[in-house]
């Protein structure tokens, strides 16, 4: 938790607010790639890209 209040407060002093909706992108499409590995729905999922 230490490390997203950091990130929040250097987002905050810096005004980088635009690097939000990149973070957030990251963080799901790296979900998306944890929580398919090894099932079903993989082969699914490497036809969207």
């Amino acid at each position: 938790m230490y490390f997203l209040a950091e990130l929040y407060d250097f987002m905050r002093t810096r005004k980088k607010f635009w690097l939000l909706p990149i973070l957030v992108m990251l963080v799901l499409l790296g979900g998306l790639i944890v929580l398919t590995q090894g099932s079903a729905v993989a082969p699914f999922v490497y036809t969207l890209f």
